[in-house]
């Protein structure tokens, strides 16, 4: 029984999040940040996320309207997407004086997950799956520790599929890949944000 609720919550979660933002986002980092340090930035936005999914559920969005989260999300992506085409430009001298620091790096990969996924399907997915075998705490638990295992192994495949992508592409594309993808989850968020509105 126990097992059924790990593989089925397990199943769910990945399935929805493999090709999302959340692994494209971990992608795009990768090209940048050492991926030790970013995954430590979203493992702990997805620790935090999935506890409030279970513990909270639906009761969160009653003091956070979406709108406002999806209005920051794009903010967020808009930035990252310009920081990192300007960082393109000087992409091919590698030997910045100023590398990113480890907490710089998980603190980039934290906000950008935090605010992109806090809302998205797998929170919901999480958060219906506890209220529906939120009979023990046991249960919720093993709910909790099988949606945040999920996104923690798709956010790791984007992360290394990132990596060796950087061994045939030049670095600067990667920077302008990435800087693409952040404008466009940007304009997306923002659009989804006018038709809430």
């Amino acid at each position: 029984m126990n097992n059924s609720i790990f593989i089925s919550t397990f199943g769910l979660v990945f399935l929805a999040e493999l090709g999302d933002k959340t692994q494209l986002t971990a992608m795009a980092l990768s090209c940048r940040y050492p991926w030790r340090k970013i995954f430590f930035g979203i493992a702990a936005a997805f620790t935090l996320l999935n506890l409030f999914a279970v513990l909270a559920g639906k009761l969160l969005f009653a003091f956070l309207p979406i709108f406002w989260v999806n209005i920051a999300s794009a903010i967020l992506f808009l930035y990252f997407g310009y920081s990192a085409l300007k960082h393109a430009s000087s992409a091919g001298n590698e030997d910045d004086t100023h590398p990113p620091t480890a907490a710089t790096a998980a603190r980039t990969a934290f906000i950008m997950i935090f605010m992109s996924e806090l809302g998205d399907k797998t929170q919901l997915v999480t958060a219906s799956q506890a209220a529906k075998h939120a009979a023990t705490l046991y249960r919720a638990g093993m709910v909790f520790v099988s949606s945040t295992l999920a996104l923690w192994l798709v956010a790791l495949i984007g992360i290394f599929v990132g990596r060796q992508m950087l061994r045939y592409i030049p670095v600067s594309w990667m920077h302008r890949s990435a800087g693409v993808v952040f404008i466009v989850f940007g304009l997306l968020a923002l659009w989804q944000s006018r038709m809430m509105y």
